[in-house]
């Protein structure tokens, strides 16, 4: 939000885009706050390689991914 504040940009003007099951509280808050939240997912005989390379942009998703496994 800070980076589009900066940017002039209005809230119809971008979006977030975050994976599935990654940080779902704050997709559904940004949601609730009227925000545009696209949520990826991958399909068909590629999801993995695609989920994986996700995962590399930003090793810290890995630690998210952990979180939502364990109880």
């Amino acid at each position: 939000k800070h980076i589009a504040s900066d940017l002039g940009l209005k809230e119809d003007q971008y979006e977030f885009a975050m994976l599935f099951g990654i940080q779902r509280r704050e997709q559904l808050r940004l949601a609730s706050d009227g925000h545009k939240v696209r949520v990826l997912i991958s399909y068909g005989s590629a999801w993995f390689p695609w989920y994986m390379r996700r995962l590399a942009e930003r090793p810290a998703n890995l630690w998210f991914v952990a979180k939502q496994l364990l109880p």
